[in-house]
């Protein structure tokens, strides 16, 4: 017998796309375009691993993807409360898609806590997946739980599937010889299973990762491999699913090429070590471990075998000494830290600013002040990187707009750097730096050509006829001064915070020659070559929304959704922040009114505010979370009809 397809109409939410309905009691598959998934737990239960596991497979079948981690600052919160809750969000789909989603049309909820964390994110509808197991008086009332919301019809308005993992998980490894508590642990292998048989991800990678990474644990290997099959198998057996679901690859959003699944700091380590081998230079990481940055540390310290060298500092001070040292000796040089941190190195920033000397400061910003919010992002370093330090200090900003954006933007913040001879601040965040998204692995001759040339004799030559070597004397074009590796016969120059004289760099106290270097200085930052801003307006919007750094997924996706409500408005988005394009004011002058969301209270647009005489109007948020398209949506909509 044939089976037999009915196909449904596109509902609101753009998800359901058909259904197979298969003969002979086999359950049925429905298709659909897209979903969002959040796995939530205790900090503790694997949550992360889970929803890494779930994405590796996902981008691995050819989906289109972006995820959301969510977890707590402290190492280990109190076990079953609302501060502990640990999540993970994927939003998956047939098409192009931009942020990890709105609201989660699936929870995995494994205790109380996590149900209550979340269930205000879910719309009605939405499938929950709860582990009964963990639903004890106890642990309800340490939510504020007074009855069951199982049974007390509070979730009457989701579909809800009351599963205890926890048990089945036992049951299925009782041929093991492990303790409970131990068996427990792989609960989340068993949610894993279920919900890659409910979407249909393929589980050979899961199995492979579990092998290698337990390989010296063969017991424990076994066990995860067991419950990850368990889950999988109770899927397919068991009455309470009695749908499954297709999300088919995304064959049309990607252009040709080798894709892998991403996050941002992988990415942009992955680019500070290309930028190095495109530029002929040694790396070198001058780095104090601080969230969300530590995990460019952790990763560019494997890859000694491509010249890098990683240096963890005692701390951040010694972090960028370091870094600006390597500097001096002709290496390309990075320090990564986050908003505290970027506050202890601004001395150095500064005294890199006038030994004018490449550097990239990597800020992975998250929320503050102090150390605010670790785990949590935001865009609220933009003023500290344009202003932080004493004196006339200018240095470039520049901030990706995804998490594959991230490897270019490494690149193009070392072309910054090395040609200008600047300091150069990348603004990323936590947002960018754990989410995920695929990347296309670029053909090496798509990559830039940073080579520079270091000083290799004098350049200059005196009244009497000697030639010697002027260290601050200019490149016409760049007003780059020579970059002399130390050691260089007949290159030996004074070097130093004291202000320096024009050309030949010995201290100088003279007015007028500090005049002339802090304008000097200014003008080199303000000439750096940057492309036009792209404005994206085919419907000749009279409201332009102006974004910049992580905020580009959730406005793009909120312009997508007034377009296609027959709502006119254009797009532009900033990566250069310092110079600002040279277009720029001319395009803003085109729009009657400019809204700039961003995650902080309108630092944006205070600039642009004071620089192009424009009245900007914020939109911002404040709240450790990205922007919800829907929200902005709403947002810009009402700025339009304004």
């Amino acid at each position: 017998m044939t089976s037999q397809v009915s196909r449904t109409t596109e509902q609101a939410d753009g998800t359901v796309v058909g259904e197979q309905r298969k003969p002979g009691g086999v359950k049925a598959v429905r298709r659909l375009d897209r979903v969002i998934i959040r796995f939530a737990g205790d900090s503790g239960d694997g949550m992360q691993l889970t929803g890494d596991r779930f994405t590796s497979e996902t981008a691995s079948f050819g989906n289109d993807l972006s995820t959301l981690p969510n977890f707590p600052a402290e190492i280990r919160a109190p076990a079953g409360t609302l501060p502990g809750v640990s999540s993970f969000q994927l939003h998956f789909a047939d098409h192009d898609i931009l942020t990890p989603g709105d609201a989660p049309n699936v929870l995995v909820a494994m205790n109380p806590a996590a149900l209550k964390a979340n269930i205000g994110d879910l719309p009605r509808g939405a499938e929950i997946i709860v582990n009964t197991d963990e639903f004890t008086k106890r642990a309800m009332q340490k939510v504020g739980y007074d009855t069951s919301p199982l049974e007390d019809g509070s979730l009457d308005g989701y579909s809800l599937h009351p599963v205890p993992l926890t048990t089945l998980t036992v049951e299925a490894l009782k041929e093991f010889d492990l303790s409970r508590k131990e068996a427990e642990r792989s609960k989340n292998m068993f949610a894993l299973g279920l919900l890659s048989w409910m979407y249909h991800r393929p589980t050979e990678g899961t199995e492979r990762f579990l092998q290698q990474k337990f390989a010296r644990k063969p017991e424990v290997m076994k066990a995860n491999l067991v419950a990850f099959r368990a889950g999988w198998n109770f899927g397919e057996t068991t009455e309470d699913f009695a749908v499954s679901y297709e999300i088919a690859p995304a064959t049309t959003a990607f252009p040709v090429g080798t894709y892998r699944n991403i996050s941002g700091n992988l990415a942009l380590a992955y680019g500070l070590v290309t930028a190095s081998r495109q530029a002929d230079l040694p790396l070198f990481l001058g780095s104090y471990p601080i969230t969300p940055a530590s995990d460019i540390l952790h990763e560019l310290s494997k890859h000694k075998n491509f010249g890098v060298r990683t240096f963890q500092a005692e701390d951040e001070i010694a972090g960028i000494g370091a870094a600006l040292g390597a500097a001096f000796g002709g290496s390309l040089a990075v320090t990564t830290t986050s908003g505290p941190g970027v506050a202890l190195k601004a001395e150095t920033v500064g005294l890199a600013v006038s030994l004018e000397l490449p550097l990239l400061v990597v800020d992975i910003q998250r929320g503050g002040p102090s150390t605010g919010l670790p785990t949590k992002t935001e865009q609220a370093d933009l003023l500290q990187a344009m202003y932080g330090r004493n004196g006339e200090a200018p240095v470039p900003v520049i901030a990706p707009r995804t998490p594959a954006d991230c490897f270019d933007a490494a690149l193009e913040a070392a072309r910054i750097a090395l040609t200008y001879r600047t300091p150069v601040m990348l603004l990323s965040d936590g947002y960018l730096a754990n989410g995920s998204e695929p990347w296309r692995i670029p053909e090496l001759e798509e990559l830039p050509d940073l080579r520079v040339q270091f000083a290799s004799g004098p350049n200059h030559t005196l009244e009497d006829g000697t030639e010697v070597f002027w260290p601050y004397k200019r490149d016409p074009q760049t007003l780059a001064r020579p970059w002399a590796v130390p050691g260089t016969p007949g290159l030996e120059h004074r070097i130093g915070g004291i202000e320096k004289q024009d050309g030949t760099g010995n201290i100088s106290y003279d007015p007028a020659n500090h005049d002339f270097m802090v304008r000097t200085r200014q003008a080199k930052i303000d000439g750096i070559d940057v492309p036009d801003i792209e404005v994206d307006d085919p419907d000749g919007a009279r409201t332009l929304v102006l974004g910049w750094g992580s905020t580009y997924g959730p406005i793009t996706a909120a312009v997508r959704r007034l377009r296609a409500a027959g709502e006119p408005i254009a797009q532009a988005h900033l990566r250069h922040l310092n110079p600002f394009p040279r277009n720029l004011g001319t395009v803003l002058k085109q729009y009657d009114k400019v809204v700039i969301p961003e995650m902080n209270l309108g630092q944006l647009a205070t600039l642009i505010r004071a620089k192009y005489l424009v009245d900007a109007h914020s939109y911002n948020q404040v709240n450790g979370m990205p922007f919800k398209a829907e929200q902005l949506a709403t947002a810009l909509k009402e700025a339009i009809h304004d």
